[in-house]
């Protein structure tokens, strides 16, 4: 078994999300707490920038909760950046106890899935999760600096720049987590660095094929499955592999990748990156919870475990999915 039933599901007490200017232009720009216009945030460096809009981001997630940095027992986060430096030195500015994640972009949904076991376990009280991404700095990292203008394949996903937290509890108000499926790492060969979503699809898949399995459900339980960042083309390749182990996904399935931008913004295959299930998860979809569009939702975090010495080594690109059911009761 690879799926957690929690008996006493931990609450989504508070959730916050801080977005570029690109995906506050977006079909869900009117869903996100903040939209920033300047890629720099006032600050000197892109990923300065990223980590202001992470602790801005956690210290308006604390506030919605009417909580302050004293009452959190643990910090659980991410970011795509080479030893999680925009985790790191948020962590250094709030004082909280401190566990670094990095499960490229299922970070967040990494990070959800801990939270509700150590709430679960009792181990704590109230845990705040979050993770981050920056097209600018991304690009900087993993493919070639924004300034080469290099053009990018059809199949190359925009990296999402923003952030997204939420504050699991033990007791309140909000949608509850009831399971969480941790992934396995799948690597079916694929190398292409510029073609994440086929990448990272097979993983997804898997964890969704084990999380029906594990619970004996059909995907008609959920009114919505939703995946991290698969974009278009592995969105459509997860729905064809989920279809070959029995199950018929397609009438409830999308993709945060696909929802956070139009197609008339031209971001090729759709959105990445550790923000973009963030921030869609914290801002759209705990509101379409609240407001009752939906009551059961199946999320899978979706990444890409590669590195730009794997790549520059002829590595292939390993794929992890984990996922979590959000109910709201």
């Amino acid at each position: 078994m690879q799926t957690v039933y929690f008996e006493k599901p931990p609450v989504i007490i508070a959730s916050a999300s801080i977005v570029g200017y690109l995906e506050g232009e977006g079909p869900l720009g009117k869903t996100f707490d903040q939209v920033v216009n300047d890629t720099y945030y006032g600050e000197k460096t892109w990923e300065k920038a990223e980590q202001r809009m992470m602790l801005e981001t956690m210290q308006k997630a604390l506030e919605k909760a009417g909580l302050q940095v004293k009452d959190i027992d643990y910090m659980l986060a991410g970011d795509l950046l080479n030893q999680i430096i925009t985790a790191n030195f948020t962590a250094r500015v709030l004082g909280i106890p401190f566990l670094g994640l990095y499960g490229a972009c299922s970070t967040m949904y990494e990070g959800m899935a801990l939270g509700a076991m150590l709430i679960e376990g009792g181990f704590a009280e109230k845990v705040l999760v979050g993770s981050s991404s920056h097209y600018s700095t991304a690009e900087r990292q993993y493919r070639y600096p924004t300034e080469m203008g290099n053009q990018r394949p059809m199949t190359a996903q925009w990296t999402v720049t923003g952030a997204g937290a939420a504050v699991l509890a033990r007791e309140g108000s909000g949608p509850v987590i009831t399971h969480a499926t941790i992934g396995k790492v799948v690597d079916l060969g694929q190398g292409d660095a510029q073609n994440m979503g086929a990448a990272m699809a097979p993983a997804a898949a898997d964890t969704i094929t084990c999380h029906l399995k594990d619970t004996a459900r059909q995907p008609d339980y959920y009114d919505l499955i939703i995946t991290g960042d698969l974009g278009s083309y592995g969105k459509k390749l997860a729905e064809q592999l989920v279809t070959q182990d029995g199950y018929d996904i397609s009438d409830r399935y999308t993709d945060c990748g696909i929802l956070i931008y139009s197609a008339a913004q031209d971001v090729h295959a759709g959105g990445s990156g550790c923000g973009c299930s963030a921030v869609v998860t914290c801002g759209y979809l705990m509101e379409s919870l609240k407001t009752g569009k939906y009551k059961r939702l199946l999320g899978i975090g979706t990444g890409a475990l590669l590195s730009p010495c794997s790549v520059q080594q002829g590595e292939t690109v390993p794929g992890i999915g984990h996922a979590v059911v959000i109910e709201m009761r």
